[in-house]
């Protein structure tokens, strides 16, 4: 089953001009993501993200719903176990 995972973007890189990627906090667990397909995303916004790349902006509420969903289920383990990327 593929699953897209909320998160939110901490910030963006803006000296690759080929490729837009960001910092993304999944609930304490940070990640690099592509956001080129998210032209409109900013710091402090939601996105989902599927195998390293933003797929869509959704608001605040929405992202904590899918956690709490996620949580209920035991899904968050793969990403709260995971590596921390710092920049």
């Amino acid at each position: 089953m593929c699953l897209a995972i909320p998160g939110k973007i901490v910030n963006i890189d803006v000296q690759n001009v080929w490729t837009r990627n960001g910092l993304v906090d999944f609930g304490g667990v940070t990640r690099d993501v592509n956001l080129t397909c998210v032209p409109e995303a900013a710091p402090g916004d939601y996105v989902l993200v599927h195998v390293g790349m933003a797929i869509s902006c959704i608001d605040a509420e929405e992202a904590q719903q899918v956690f709490a969903y996620l949580r209920e289920i035991g899904e968050l383990a793969d990403l709260e176990l995971g590596e921390e990327t710092t920049q």
